[in-house]
């Protein structure tokens, strides 16, 4: 497996650290009515603000502490008396990125629940649960204000926190569930929906499962996971196609149980737990910190287990996935934010150079001369070209090709996010303009760590729009209505400031290229 630690530098960039740990929304937004509701472990009281009301760090599980470390989701314990939900629960344990000097705390299986304080005329509200990305190493629930989408779509949006890095992904023979931890938490976070969402006005027949990046194949591997059956009813998918491969050093993507557990090995040598009478028990007593520094920066999770018996891939193209309406879609110009990380960790790129660098990050290093011709590189164009190469083989082409297997198979929608100019998602001045890159449509649905971004009223026009598209098709399966422009099924929908319809695929993604590779 071919991965490039340079290339991952850019992850932070791109998406997980392009985003700020949430923060309890403003004063001045709350009303004075604090809201308590009962669920099954307990009552919670959450914040009432104009037009919303917010529960945040509410326990989907128990601690993953001590024998729970590496162990399957257990039952919240429940609680006396009314618990505190005004503010957001603890990460889970990741390096510093999108959480300001990351987090050492196992105790982290919360969610955060947003939902329309007006009365609705329907019996229940359809529910968005979202998973968010950050390469299955960083990212936090909270991160994710959805309050605009709550309110807009009249949903109620579920962000959760699962386990991530080696505490989520762990392999070893000794451990059922071995790889899998992180997505035994999202099917854990989708139970609990199941169970407690009608005491905040949600439907539990009427989930959407949605994600981005690792989120996005999150969401491939619960459709192509048996125990997920029926805790889930639609998918979305942003930028994270179901057939990525480990080939593929950007996109997510799962690993046999077999490397899962070679990793885990060698893990376990490096915290001096390697050649322990008990390796599992040596693991279970190294201290946090310990554990995040010497995991890779490759985090996947792991397939041939109970519950994810195949590649997510290989299960779409036979045909063994979950029935269900699925949106799916990917940006522009993915790949731009990991060329800027790249070029900034110091590699250049110019007519004389892209030959080799061209040959250290594509599948196969023996096509390299082909590449270069294909997306040749000038004087002053090198990291958007390089960000070309790297959006089409990731995520452009694996995304056209992930959605035309759903099309043959259940209702999907595709996009392609394409506003050149979206807002940033971080403050950094890139060495390029970065267009449509990774997460950055993000800003269009969340308020990204609770603080709205600048947009032109145009763009403010984009955002309603998209938020209208994917609630309706939360609601219905179908993202069309009345007060949007029309979405075939059979076509690509552009959403762009200037331009929302069809489009066809773009010949210069160059997917007949990337379909020969590895």
């Amino acid at each position: 497996m071919r991965r490039h630690t340079s290339a991952w530098a850019g992850l932070a960039t791109a998406s997980a650290g392009a985003l700020a740990l949430s923060l309890p929304l403003p004063a001045q937004a709350r009303t004075d009515t604090a809201p308590v509701v009962r669920i099954q472990s307990g009552q919670v009281q959450g914040t009432a603000h104009t037009g919303y009301r917010n529960f945040n760090g509410i326990p989907y599980a128990a601690p993953p502490v001590g024998a729970l470390r590496w162990a399957a989701p257990r039952p919240a314990v429940p609680w006396t008396g009314v618990r505190d939900a005004a503010r957001t629960a603890s990460p889970c344990p990741q390096p510093a990125g999108e959480v300001p000097g990351g987090s050492t705390n196992e105790d982290c299986l919360y969610l955060n629940v947003t939902t329309p304080s007006t009365p609705t005329g329907h019996p229940r509200r359809p529910v968005v649960v979202w998973l968010h990305g950050g390469g299955f190493t960083t990212g936090v629930g909270s991160s994710y204000d959805p309050h605009r989408m709550a309110v807009a779509g009249d949903v109620v949006v579920v962000t959760v926190n699962y386990r991530l890095g080696t505490l989520g992904f762990l392999g070893n023979a000794r451990l059922p569930g071995s790889g899998a931890f992180g997505l035994a938490d999202q099917q854990a976070a989708l139970r609990w929906v199941r169970a407690n969402i009608g005491a905040f006005g949600g439907d539990p027949g009427n989930v959407t499962l949605a994600g981005q990046s690792a989120g996005a194949f999150s969401v491939c591997a619960q459709l192509a996971s048996p125990s997920a059956a029926g805790l889930f009813h639609r998918a979305i998918i942003e930028s994270g196609a179901c057939t990525g491969r480990p080939e593929h050093p950007f996109a997510p993507s799962a690993a046999p149980r077999s490397t899962a557990e070679q990793a885990g090995t060698t893990l376990a040598t490096r915290v001096g737990c390697g050649h322990a009478a008990d390796v599992v028990a040596c693991l279970r007593r190294v201290k946090v910190p310990r554990l995040l520094a010497a995991q890779s920066v490759d985090q996947q999770p792991a397939y041939g287990t109970p519950l994810l018996p195949e590649d997510p891939g290989a299960a779409l193209t036979a045909g063994r996935i979950h029935r269900v309406p699925v949106l799916i879609g990917n940006n522009h110009d993915e790949g731009n934010a990991w060329s800027a990380g790249i070029i900034e960790a110091g590699t250049s790129i110019t007519p004389a150079t892209w030959p080799d660098v061209a040959k250290t990050f594509i599948p196969d290093p023996t096509r390299a001369e082909e590449v270069v011709h294909t997306y040749p590189v000038g004087e002053t164009d090198g990291g958007p070209v390089f960000g070309a190469v790297i959006g089409d083989s990731n995520f452009a082409c694996p995304t056209l090709r992930t959605g035309s297997l759903l099309a043959a198979r259940t209702p999907a929608w595709r996009y392609e996010f394409a506003d050149p100019h979206a807002p940033r998602p971080s403050p950094a001045t890139p060495p390029f303009p970065l267009g449509a890159t990774h997460a950055a449509e993000l800003t269009y649905l969340f308020d990204l760590g609770g603080k709205p971004r600048d947009m032109t009223p145009d763009q403010k026009r984009l955002a309603a729009t998209m938020i209208d598209y994917w609630t309706r098709f939360a609601r219905t399966g179908n993202p069309n209505g009345s007060n949007t422009p029309h979405w075939p099924r059979s076509t690509v929908q552009s959403l762009a400031p200037d331009h929302i319809g069809p489009t066809s695929p773009s010949p210069t993604h160059h997917c007949a290229l990337w379909s020969t590779m590895p």
